[in-house]
């Protein structure tokens, strides 16, 4: 993950493909996905038995991302 100030500084960055545009979010949505349990209770002694629960919440967040941004969208659980 990288952090830029700005879309234009990314733009800018020698690396910069615009095959991912759609992969470009905005700081509160990172802050919302690393945000769930999945990364909070990563120390519990209960993590492994709740990781399914975990994963439910941040495929939910990343569901609502993708509303706006395609690249996002979670694949389909098997």
């Amino acid at each position: 993950m990288n952090l830029f100030r700005s879309e234009e500084h990314i733009r800018k960055w020698a690396r910069y493909d615009p095959a991912a545009e759609q992969g470009i979010l905005p700081l509160e949505n990172i802050v919302k996905v690393f945000s769930e349990k999945m990364f909070q209770k990563r120390l519990d002694p209960n993590y492994v038995s709740h990781i399914q629960e975990y994963f439910g919440e941040v495929f939910s967040v990343l569901s609502e991302i993708a509303k706006v941004r395609p690249f996002w969208t979670p694949p389909k659980p098997q």
